[in-house]
């Protein structure tokens, strides 16, 4: 999901999880893929990990790949698609925050360039940018075996700090990047891409007032 960047225009991007969103959506996702039972197997195995990189001492996308290979490692990816297209139109939305979803809007409205920079899945990512009026996005994609099923390992790196400032850059190809949003740390190469960075946090969303844009914008 790409736009075409023929025409200069200024850029916006916009982390998803606790920037866009209250909450982080993969979990969401996964229970919506395995159902709940499944699910909360696979978080009651994995909680050592999560515990790990909770305290520093795992890498985010190792403990991914864990969780990934315990919950789809072996799923067909055709199979997942009607649940990550349903998880888009009917569930992310009820996780959006207010305030800077209204922002994306307003942004869109003014004729700037959206695009979505996530470590979460594309699988699901990408038709929820699609259907919200983002122009593009970018985000972690999954490892396939040759006969479609998925692996439990990414494919490529995680689309997490450095590795979202790479693939961002490389979208925009020069053009300006106005203003940039995000929430954690994973988001602090891209905020410092931008003209305009906004940190959104801590606690998420709860009175924060964003900076107004102004009319030259």
């Amino acid at each position: 999901m790409n736009a075409s960047l023929s025409s200069p225009r200024p850029w916006v991007a916009f982390d998803l999880d606790g920037t866009l969103t209250r909450r982080e959506t993969l979990p969401f996702f996964l229970r919506e893929a395995l159902g709940t039972p499944r699910f909360l197997g696979v978080v009651a195995r994995s909680l050592p990990e999560l515990g790990a990189y909770g305290l520093g001492r795992m890498r985010n996308d190792a403990v991914k790949e864990i969780v990934l290979r315990r919950s789809l490692g072996g799923c067909a990816l055709a199979g997942l698609r009607p649940v990550a297209t349903h998880f888009a139109e009917r569930i992310l939305p009820h996780l959006l925050s207010g305030p800077v979803w209204a922002r994306a809007q307003e942004h869109r409205a003014r004729g700037h360039g959206l695009v979505l920079v996530t470590a979460t899945l594309a699988l699901y990512a990408e038709p929820w940018a699609a259907a919200a009026g983002f122009d593009a996005a970018i985000a972690t994609e999954l490892e396939l075996d040759g006969e479609g099923r998925i692996t439990g390992r990414l494919r490529g790196a995680n689309c997490f700090g450095p590795e979202k400032a790479r693939r961002l850059q490389e979208f925009l190809r020069g053009q300006p990047l106005l203003w940039a949003y995000g929430n954690s740390r994973g988001d602090a190469e891209m905020l410092d891409m931008a003209a305009r960075p906004v940190w959104i946090g801590p606690p998420q969303h709860r009175g924060q007032k964003l900076p107004p844009l102004v009319s030259t914008d």
